[in-house]
């Protein structure tokens, strides 16, 4: 009897303590949430585009999904610490984008065009790409952004620095 009095007060124990680490789990998640919609400008060469700055995991793995429109001149800028070949797909994602990679010093090298919820993703042909900036379909045509334009790296680096990120992680300071 004492003892499963015993087996049952541990059992309470660990179910609130999960409950309670869960709950502190959720608070985290909306406080990392909380600068998902926080705007930058940054310019792409004579151009200046309003991005949300995707640097997280978990915001590099959500992306633009579940939007319904975005305007013109505004979407997403992704940085990652290394440079790498990347791909990205198109899950839950409902608009059209086009997908520019960019090399490490920010110069602007692909663009490729992305259906809505294609899952067999858009692979640049570079394996020396650390920036990612996806606007809406035509976008970099209708703003006159090509290849060879460069991101100011000075920009990312205000932004990076305003998440609350040290730059030097993305090699992006003096």
């Amino acid at each position: 009897m004492k003892q499963n009095r015993r087996i049952l007060n541990f059992q309470i124990f660990f179910l609130f303590l999960f409950l309670f680490s869960s709950c502190k789990e959720v608070k985290l998640e909306e406080q990392n949430s909380s600068n998902e919609q926080q705007f930058f400008f940054f310019h792409v060469g004579n151009k200046k585009i309003k991005a949300e700055l995707a640097i997280y995991p978990h915001e590099i793995k959500k992306g633009l999904m579940f939007r319904k429109k975005m305007d013109p001149g505004t979407g997403m800028l992704f940085v990652f610490e290394q440079a790498t070949q990347q791909n990205f797909w198109m899950k839950n994602t409902r608009i059209p984008l086009d997908i520019a990679y960019f090399s490490p010093n920010g110069k602007l090298v692909e663009i490729h065009a992305a259906n809505p919820f294609d899952l067999s993703g858009v692979p640049s042909r570079s394996k020396n790409i650390q920036f990612v900036l996806e606007l809406n379909l035509n976008d970099f045509r209708n703003q006159k952004i090509k290849i060879g334009d460069r991101l100011d790296l000075e920009e990312i680096k205000i932004a990076i620095e305003k998440r609350g990120l040290n730059p030097k992680n993305y090699k992006l300071s003096n």
